[in-house]
């Protein structure tokens, strides 16, 4: 029932701004808030605006918050210099993806985590236990705080008329405390677009105020207002995985296309030990298509007339003009340039699989 999700602080901004709002991961947020293709183009040329406040936000502090996090997650996080930030997954005893997320070290002995808003539940849980007997303590902070994003090329000119100049000195995947508009925020180098961009965290009182500030002064760069339909766009262009499409609970993160974070030089952590016997079963590919008939998460993938695994996202890419899918695919990793079918509404449709990702833009 709509009446009993979750409110974002921006809740009220985006009923008056007309946005169309949908149920996602227990929370109401804004769809979009007029087009689609107007969202997306404006992050690839200028900037949008999202709310973000869905996202789970964890605080772990103590002497052993790095070594417990080592345990409880893949990477190496007491390693990280104080200011980094290490995309990492918690996966299941038997190497499975509970879920994927974003560690950022902001001290010595604190660090702050960034979920999924749909396994927030799980990673809280997992993380509670997996930290006993570590000197760490997690606060589950998700209901206490907002998160706000601008993404695209003008970002940094945003975030420069904003009052945070010193946004565009700050690194990819760094983070950093400041005081925005006279409130503390977590500055992060950070984003699902595949453009330059920033996440600003802050306590929820603060949020209205910070995402009018930025409605205000990003006007001028073209700066819109953007949401979730937008955000998908603009994540599979860039190859990015989202959880319950090309992640999921029965996938390990070689299958998900992750293996690359895979390090044997990390600390034992759970699920190591089984990702070192479980064999890889499938991977995680890119389809290019031609038409305009989009393969769809679910549609069946086939392979010299045998079916070889589904499609897990798929779309006409607005910025390249073209169809492009992932799919995850049993047996051998098939090379660049193999042909593959997909059935769409009971027609076969003629794809190739190419590299990924399918749009990158280099990080200024």
């Amino acid at each position: 029932m709509l009446n009993e999700l979750l409110l974002s602080p921006l809740d009220q901004a985006h009923r008056a701004a007309g946005a169309g709002l949908t149920d996602f991961g227990g929370w109401l947020l804004p769809l979009r808030f007029g087009s689609d293709l107007a969202e997306h183009h404006a992050v690839r040329q200028a900037a949008g605006l999202f709310d973000l406040s869905h996202m789970a936000q964890l605080t772990i502090t103590g002497s052993g918050a790095g070594a417990g996090l080592n345990y409880a997650l893949m990477g190496n996080h007491s390693a990280m210099p104080i200011g980094r930030a290490s995309y990492s997954m918690i996966l299941a005893p038997d190497g499975g993806i509970i879920d994927d997320l974003i560690v950022y070290r902001l001290g010595q002995d604190r660090f702050f985590i960034i979920a999924n808003a749909g396994n927030r539940q799980a990673v809280v849980e997992n993380l509670s236990q997996r930290l006993t007997g570590f000197a760490a303590e997690m606060t589950d902070q998700t209901l206490d705080r907002g998160l706000i994003a601008v993404q695209g090329p003008a970002s940094p000119q945003v975030m420069a008329a904003a009052g945070l100049p010193e946004a565009a000195d700050l690194g990819y995947y760094r983070a950093a405390e400041a005081t925005l508009a006279g409130h503390k925020v977590i500055l992060a180098r950070t984003g699902y677009t595949g453009e330059t961009g920033f996440e600003v965290s802050c306590e929820r009182p603060a949020a209205l105020e910070l995402w009018d500030l930025l409605i205000r002064v990003g006007q001028p760069f073209g700066l819109v207002l953007a949401g979730l339909a937008a955000r998908d766009s603009l994540r599979l262009e860039a190859a990015m995985p989202l959880y319950g499409h090309e992640l999921d609970r029965d996938t390990t993160p070689a299958e998900g296309g992750q293996g690359a974070f895979l390090r044997s030089k990390e600390a034992d952590f759970v699920g190591k030990a089984a990702l070192a016997r479980r064999p890889v079963t499938k991977h995680l590919v890119g389809l290019k298509g031609v038409g305009r008939r989009a393969a769809r998460a679910g549609y069946p993938v086939f392979l010299d007339g045998q079916e070889v695994g589904q499609i897990t996202s798929g779309m006409l890419s607005p910025t390249l003009g073209y169809l492009i899918a992932l799919a995850s695919l049993a047996g051998p990793e098939p090379a660049p340039g193999t042909a593959l079918q997909v059935a769409i509404r009971g027609q076969m449709a003629e794809f190739t699989v190419t590299k990924l990702p399918f749009y990158s833009k280099e990080k200024i």
